[in-house]
């Protein structure tokens, strides 16, 4: 008798969860700012909403497509050549603060470079599945996906988006990694690079200044240190139970775009430390749950992709957290599930939802 499928229940309502809070949270941070300079309120809380049902919407529906069908090299390499294409496209759009990141459709903003980590974890686990027995001959396994990787990369860099080009550098690397390439490649490789990271950081006047800003905010508090040190008070005001929904102040045209990049400052603040770190905790279920999906999935591809899907959500909660708490320079990243954002959070729901489907083939055990 064939087993009935059933998804990861406790990856599912963590997910679900989260995007809850993000529209609570959107709301809180965003309302006071859109009412003084759009006179509406709650147009974030309506844009995240919709973008939300949206997103959940193709959660459910991905999460009953089999995850073996993404193996196929039609659908990557047409994924690749789509990504690949908006991406070039993008840089001709109008630029929106100094970046060229989005395709304008209506008020509503679509980023190519959120496709990218999805299609790029595609390709790479199905060509390791296949090549992974001779994962360190080089020319053989690594260097197709260093080249779509690179190329990737390159374009995204392009834009510019510094974050987004090192979240999939560090998501290849940790695919190619558990795939059994010796460490002392990826220590080389890292060594290798550190030259060419030391100029992109610090060939680039903003990128050199929020270097010199993380190391010290203070010496320039109303100019670069400015968003750190707002977001350092308003983790550090919160106290334990922090001072109630809607009551923060940081949000009040002092943290710029609270309801983005630094609303994790926003959940400190107004739920405290007890909010944030239940925020944290979501976030280690979600890297847990996909572990353990990819250690137990039936073969090499599905352990490879729950890896991708796993890693792309747990760097970017982990970049975002350690900027608003002064750990890392401003990057830029969004905190998934939670920042507004619409190419973000579908992107992010879209990748549980696969996730969710390679946990229904995973052996029998408890959950």
């Amino acid at each position: 008798m064939a087993r009935k499928l059933k998804s990861d229940r406790l990856l599912f309502l963590t997910t679900i969860l989260l995007v809850g809070l993000s529209i609570v949270m959107v709301y809180s941070a965003s309302a006071v700012v859109t009412l003084e300079r759009y006179g509406k309120p709650s147009m974030f809380l309506i844009k995240q909403g919709m973008w939300a049902v949206l997103g959940v919407a193709m959660l459910a529906v991905v999460m009953r497509i089999d995850y073996r069908t993404y193996r196929q090299p039609v659908f990557i390499w047409t994924a690749l050549g789509v990504v690949g294409a908006a991406l070039v496209a993008v840089l001709f759009m109008v630029p929106v603060n100094n970046a060229r990141r989005w395709f304008g459709i209506g008020s509503i903003g679509v980023q190519p470079s959120e496709l990218a980590k999805l299609s790029t974890i595609f390709f790479i686990a199905a060509l390791l599945e296949r090549r992974m027995h001779r994962i360190d001959e080089l020319t053989y396994s690594l260097l197709p996906i260093g080249i779509v990787v690179t190329a990737l990369v390159g374009l995204i860099l392009l834009e510019p988006d510094f974050g987004t080009s090192m979240s999939l550098v560090l998501i290849a690397s940790v695919m190619v990694f558990a795939a059994g390439l010796d460490y002392r490649y990826i220590a080389g490789a890292a060594l290798a690079a550190l030259p060419a990271l030391y100029i992109l950081v610090m060939g680039s006047a903003y990128r050199r200044r929020r270097m010199f800003s993380f190391l010290n905010p203070w010496e320039d508090p109303l100019g670069d240190g400015f968003q750190i040190i707002q977001s350092l008070i308003a983790v550090g005001t919160g106290g334990i139970w922090g001072k109630g929904l809607m009551n923060g102040v940081q949000k009040l045209f002092y943290l710029p775009e609270p309801h983005t990049d630094f609303i994790y400052s926003v959940i400190a603040e107004e739920l405290g430390l007890a909010g944030a770190s239940v925020v944290l905790v979501c976030f280690c279920v979600v890297t847990w749950r996909g572990l353990r999906v990819a250690l137990r999935a039936p073969d090499t591809f599905g352990a490879l992709l729950a890896l991708g899907l796993t890693t792309m959500v747990a760097i970017q909660a982990f970049v975002n957290i350690s900027v608003v708490l002064g750990m890392m320079p401003t990057k830029g990243i969004p905190l998934p599930f939670v920042s507004a954002g619409g190419s973000s959070l579908v992107i992010n729901l879209v990748g549980m939802g696969i996730l969710l489907n390679v946990s229904q083939h995973t052996m029998p055990a408890e959950a």
